[in-house]
This record gives structure tokens, sequence and C-alpha cells, in this order.
């Protein structure tokens, strides 16, 4: 089938539900969840076997996980018909769908990306046409597969999501043509490519997070959310964790705390070199350790490491572009440095994403200082500042207030339009009732005389 017959048949799926109350599309999104979480083993065990990519326990957490949070921020929210009234500002809010929409999911998660974009989708009585990364064409087109079942069972038109069969770029930038709105989920290029295509888009940019240690925070404590945050799913997250910024005075303490949640910590140069050497090849990251175990990397790398060992930390210089190791590894691998006063930390984490990519994605700060808080969150230039929490939770889980999103937008900084979790509320065309106000017009002579 070609792009354009499947746009065809998402408009007639539309026209189906198009008087769908709000109880009946809650109802559809509540059962797809459900059937991603019923095949959260199998779906992670395909995703692992085909792409090659993370950690078959770690997937099956991201696919009963996404399916529980999404489900649980979205069902009580509004999205059907009037959503919303101001009396005092006499409006009333009232939701349109977007139409069909194109979705473009990345390898890396080739489960939890359709299934929220779909959640988001259809919460809005939209339909959605995911074209996946061929690495994870088998993984995403089962996951589209069941949803398409729980669509069926409950008497809905199943082409409200469907799969590009063999996709290719060129398909790809077909369909996000053919389509009402786009989400972009993968690289800078990707992206590019959506804003480019003449059809409305959001887009992400690339991670890179910079993660910063107070002196006031407990390090053991920090060493333990920052292991979380780089082993999860072997770190390919775009939100985990890649440079980790310490007191200097405190460095021996910092790496004790570390080694305790079995990270195996290189600071020798030569040492680091070697990791260097096999991580990187000619500025570009060795797409055949990206997702891989700790001890396969060190292994390439010329060490032999325990099989317990989770993350990998190497000592670094300077940050910036003056070393390749500070730009985004989608592995479990964290880049260490110190710093001297807290302000000189923050400019290393503004200088890291700046230089070496990761600009508008997120950031980490382990701090109970409320003006340290402040100070940072004025000075990064990025949409999400995590404080006191693994980074990868720029997600959206319920312990945060950021709405829970399979794509992180980076603002204009890293080249998106949205500096926000793409969330259902973007999938929506509102339209806004002004109801005329008892209120006089402003006297120009009275304010301007």
């Amino acid at each position: 089938m070609n792009i354009q017959d499947q746009v065809n048949n998402a408009r007639k799926a539309l026209l189906e539900i198009k008087d769908y109350t709000q109880e009946q599309v809650d109802k559809l999104m509540f059962e797809s969840a459900k059937i991603i979480y019923e095949n959260a083993k199998p779906l992670a065990k395909m995703a692992v076997e085909e792409t090659e990519f993370g950690s078959y326990e770690d997937k099956i957490e991201k696919n009963t996980g996404t399916a529980a949070v999404f489900y649980d921020y979205l069902k009580d929210k509004k999205s059907v018909g009037i959503i919303n009234e101001i009396p005092e500002e006499g409006i009333i809010e009232v939701a349109h769908p977007v139409g069909v929409i194109a979705a473009i999911t990345p390898a890396t998660n080739p489960t939890v990306t359709p299934l929220g974009n779909f959640m988001h989708a259809i919460k809005g009585k939209n339909a959605i046409i995911v074209s996946a990364s061929p690495r994870a064409e088998q993984t995403t087109k089962r996951t589209v597969e069941l949803i398409r079942e729980a669509l069926e069972k409950n008497g809905a038109p199943k082409d409200l999501i469907q799969v590009v069969e063999g996709p290719t770029i060129q398909k790809s930038q077909q369909l996000m043509e053919a389509c009402d709105l786009i989400i972009a989920t993968g690289s800078s290029s990707l992206t590019k490519a959506a804003y480019s295509s003449g059809t409305p888009a959001y887009g992400v940019g690339p991670g890179n997070p910079p993660v910063i240690l107070d002196r006031d925070f407990d390090i053991k404590e920090a060493a333990k959310m920052t292991v979380v945050a780089i082993a999860s799913d072997n770190g390919i997250l775009c939100d985990g964790d890649n440079l980790f910024l310490y007191p200097q005075e405190k460095e021996e303490e910092v790496f004790a705390a570390l080694r305790e949640e079995n990270v195996v910590i290189y600071d020798k140069k030569y040492d680091v070199d070697s990791f260097r050497e096999v991580i990187f090849t000619e500025g570009k990251q060795n797409p055949n350790l990206i997702g891989k175990d700790a001890k396969v990397i060190a292994k390439k790398a010329g060490f032999d490491i325990d099989d317990n060992v989770k993350v990998i930390g190497l000592k670094v210089e300077d940050v910036g572009r003056v070393d390749v190791l500070n730009k985004e590894i989608m592995g479990p691998v964290v880049v260490l440095k110190g710093y001297d006063k807290f302000e000189d930390g923050v400019m290393m984490a503004v200088k890291n994403m700046v230089e070496s990519g990761g600009i508008g994605h997120t950031a980490g700060l382990f701090s109970n200082n409320d003006a340290h808080i402040r100070y940072a969150g004025e000075k990064i230039p990025v949409s999400r500042l995590l404080i006191n929490q693994p980074t990868p939770d720029a997600w959206g889980p319920t312990t945060n207030g950021l709405a829970p999103a399979v794509s992180e937008g980076c603002g204009t900084w890293g080249n998106n339009i949205l500096s926000a979790n793409v969330d259902y509320i973007h999938l929506l065309n509102v339209s806004k009732i002004a109801l005329r106000l008892d209120k006089e017009m402003p006297d120009p002579e009275k304010i301007f005389k």
C-alpha cells in the first residue's frame, strides 16, 4: 500500500469517529495502553534482538511504565468538544482534531514512542501513521498491530493507527508532506527534514545532558541517581546524563560513591585515550557500540571489567569541543569533571552544550540551595532542568510536574518550535469563543499624555 492510500484510509477512519464522545476516545486510549502492557515482555525481547540496543529488563519497564503513566495523566483531561471556560475573560475553548499525524519514530524506542504518540493523538480524535526506523521496523510493526487489534475489538476503525511498510527516507518524506502534522523523534537531520516538508511539525533536538553536584547535596544519593540515569536501557536515552560535574575538593569522595554503585572509573590519560579511540571514530560515535553493555565497551577498549559494572566513568581535562568525549554518548558511559566555584560548574555545563551538543534539551542539578537552583535555571539554556532526580525523568513521570511525553522539544536552542514535552494539547486545534465583555476601551489620552 502506498503512502497516499494510507493517508486516505486514515481520513476515512477519522470520519467514523468524528462524533465519538470523550468517554469513547478515552476507552480507546486505555485499551491501546493495556494491550502494550500485556505484551511488554515479548515486545522488549523483540526490540533488543532486532535493534541490538539497550536492556531487556529496562525495556519491559519502559513498556509497562509508559502505558500506565500516560493513561493516568490523560484520563481526566478534556479533549473533545468544550474543554475549558473562562467566564471572567468571556472565553470558551473548543477542541478540534488536527487530523492525520505523521509519527517518525527512532530505533531506540520502537514501542513506547509509537504508543505514546498514539495515546496523545487519539485523545484528541486524531489518526497517526508511524514511519519507523528501518533498524526497528519489525518491533514497531508489531506494536502497531497490537494497537490495531485493540481498536478493532472495541468497534473502532483500526486505521486510526497504521505503519509504513518498508520504511525509507523517501517514504518518510512522502508521509510528512501528505499529513496534517508531524512529530519527528530522532536525529537533527530528521527534524530539519520535518520542518522542510511544508507541514507543521514538532521536532526534537539531540540530548547530551550535563548534571551538576552542588556542595550541599548528599554524595551517595547523587551517585545512586546518576547511575540510574546513565545505566537505564544501556544509556540510549536522549535525556540520560553524559557529563557529571562535581566540586573538585570532593573528587575522592565522589569517585568512591560512584564505585559503590558499580561504576568503574578511569582517570589516567592513557586509559581515557583508549576509550576515546573506540567510542568515537572521526568525530562520530562508533555505531557498533551504541546501547551496548559496559563490559562490551570496555573489552573493545582493551579492558576486562566485572559483570556487575553498569557504568564506565571517564575523567576528562576540560569540557566542550576540546574533547570528543564531551559529545553525546549513547551508551552507559559518563564523563567526569571537577569544578571550583558553583558558578564555574554552571558555566561548564553551558559551554559543553553550546560546543558539544545538547543545547535546549535537559540538564540536572543535585542541590538543596534555592539560590543555586534559580541561578542554574536562569543560566543553563535548556527546556528542562531536573532537580534532585535522575535526568531521564524529563519524560514526565508522576514524580515531577512535566507532562508525560515520548518527544521532548528543545526550543529554538535545539532548532525546535516547542520548548516543552510534546503533549496531547499540542495535537489539538483549539478555537476560542470570545463573548462580548462589558468593558470600556482604554483611553489613549490618559495612558500616553
